[in-house]
């Protein structure tokens, strides 16, 4: 890590373009034999079909999208397109496109309502929209109310009034395109925040984006040009773009896909086992329920390197999962507005329950509210030093919006809005967003911990712990807790009492949930992060 730290130094040239200056240059290892055999991208839809690109093919099918953008839908540089589609390899093409054509990308995920389109159409002013035969009909029950949208591309076997097919343009398109120059600093894509905290931001990036992911693809994700690494991210969010396209393409490894339309535990593991998968990225979500499975009777007979990211990832699944698979899970921590901040870096010492160490991509500090950087071991706002310089990897502005760009600002830092703590050797500790540390009685208490505690209990398969009003403490922790099947029928009130005791064995006796309430699910944002302000609102306005 320290080696890495002090070799690493970035450079970033005026011009850039990812698909131009590292797909095409792949292209050419390809045809000079310099090139390991492995696809660009690997495409499975469980029952037979495969699709596998070189980057040669998959330059040649990009720069027919490109045309499509640039000539049929006669879109300039600059201009907005927003692409909403499962995990299907047109989804990757129009990403390379964009950056081919200078068109900026906003990427939505499938299970948005028509009143979510309608706000990012909006919002966005976006000129043109690409979706399947899933999502057409919610674009045009709002498409009138949205004066920017000039063309609608249907990615379907189909044809539908008031949209250009996608794959008859595609078919009858040039793969004749000269890439456009674009600068660094010029826009590249825009990713809407989860919303965990409020309604989604306009995160935009630019071209150096791409850059600043070689961290992230060689120490972190540990790819070289032979590895296939299977992100399983839901192709709505920016995870997609940063391990599905930017990190993997930067090493010139195989990124692999399965359509998988729901998530499920049983496809995970048969396609480890069946495919020559060697890096794994999935949320904690999900490794929370691989292992409730026993996963003794399957083979993941080419992994060698996991990650997670997206949420802090309990410390015992990362114990189980090792007990069962023989591999680590390295914590990464990260936002749409940034590249990986923290991470468990290739060869480094793992800490359960630890983000890790600060990517060298920045200068990430513990910060309290006047800016000073605050001592080890002292609780504190996760932040990254912007002045005297912006680092080139982060989000440029929140698009449409220099309120909310210049609220992130204090003093020389960009502040994350997350909390966090870090150790006497350098490693970082998640505590909380900042706005869901619970305050009771002069006690600071991340709600992060009390989770982990309770995930440790047989009973409990997820919770979420909030502040709840208190006449005496002034606010209490308060547990929503799904419960496993096992226990769906046990006595609540003994329950309550059962796991309020565990807490206080496993953690300080002070962080217990003195409030429990037992709920079939908890509310998430469509990425599956869990909406800790939701459950806090409803709890103050009781």
């Amino acid at each position: 890590y320290e080696a890495i730290k002090q070799q690493y130094r970035p450079e970033v040239p005026e011009y850039f373009n990812f698909a131009r200056d590292v797909l095409d240059r792949w292209t050419e290892m390809e045809k000079e034999g310099k090139k390991s055999k492995n696809p660009a991208l690997w495409w499975v839809d469980g029952a037979g079909e495969e699709v596998r690109w070189s980057f040669e093919e998959l330059g040649v099918l990009s720069r027919k999208v490109a045309n499509v953008l640039s000539d049929a839908c006669g879109l300039q540089r600059g201009d907005r397109v927003i692409l909403i589609l499962p995990r299907v390899p047109e989804w990757w093409l129009v990403n390379v496109a964009c950056m081919r054509a200078g068109t900026v990308l906003i990427p939505g995920t499938q299970q948005l309502t028509a009143k979510d389109i309608l706000h990012r159409l909006q919002k966005s002013k976006a000129k043109c929209i690409i979706t399947d035969d899933s999502v057409a009909p919610a674009v045009d029950s709002v498409g009138a109310e949205c004066q920017s949208l000039k063309f609608k591309l249907l990615v379907s076997e189909g044809h539908r009034e008031g949209w250009l097919n996608f794959r008859d343009l595609l078919k009858n398109a040039s793969s004749d395109h000269h890439c456009v120059t674009t600068k660094c600093r010029d826009p590249m894509a825009i990713y809407f925040t989860s919303g965990t905290t409020g309604s989604p931001k306009m995160a935009e990036h630019s071209h150096s984006i791409g850059i600043g992911f070689t961290v992230s693809g060689r120490y972190w994700l540990d790819l070289t040009s032979s590895d296939i690494l299977w992100n399983t991210s839901d192709t709505g969010w920016a995870k997609a773009s940063w391990s599905s396209v930017f990190s993997p393409w930067i090493q010139g490894a195989c990124v692999f896909v399965h359509k998988m339309p729901h998530f499920d535990s049983s496809i995970v593991f048969e396609s480890l086992s069946r495919f020559p998968i060697t890096v794994f990225c999935s949320p904690p979500t999900a490794y929370r329920m691989f292992v409730q499975h026993k996963l003794s009777s399957y083979t993941f007979k080419s992994l060698r390197h996991c990650v997670s990211a997206g949420e802090p990832i309990n410390p015992d699944v990362m114990e189980e999962w090792k007990a069962q698979t023989g591999l680590d899970i390295h914590e990464g921590y990260g936002q749409t507005e940034t590249v990986l901040i923290c991470g468990n870096f290739k060869g480094m010492k793992i800490k359960p329950g630890s983000m890790g160490k600060p990517s060298p991509v920045y200068d990430v500090k513990i910060i309290d509210e006047n800016s000073n950087i605050v001592p080890p071991g002292k609780e504190g706002d996760i932040a990254i030093r912007v002045k005297p310089t912006r680092p080139p990897f982060l989000f440029t502005c929140y698009a449409d919006d220099p309120e909310k760009t210049e609220a992130t600002i204090r003093g020389d830092f960009y502040v994350t809005g997350d909390r966090g703590i870090m150790d006497e050797d350098g490693y970082f500790w998640f505590v909380g967003r900042a706005d869901d540390v619970i305050n009771s009685a002069g006690y600071r208490i991340g709600p992060f911990e009390v989770e982990s505690a309770l995930v440790e209990h047989p009973a409990v398969a997820e919770s979420a712990v909030v502040s709840s009003p208190d006449p005496i403490r002034g606010e209490v922790v308060k547990a929503f807790v799904v419960l496993t099947s096992e226990y769906a029928s046990y006595d609540p009130e003994k329950l309550m009492k059962e796991l309020q005791h565990h807490v206080k064995k496993v953690t300080a006796p002070y962080k217990y949930p003195r409030k429990m309430e037992f709920v079939q699910q908890l509310p998430k944002t469509v990425s599956g992060k869990i909406r800790r302000n939701e459950l806090r609102q409803k709890e103050w306005r009781k």
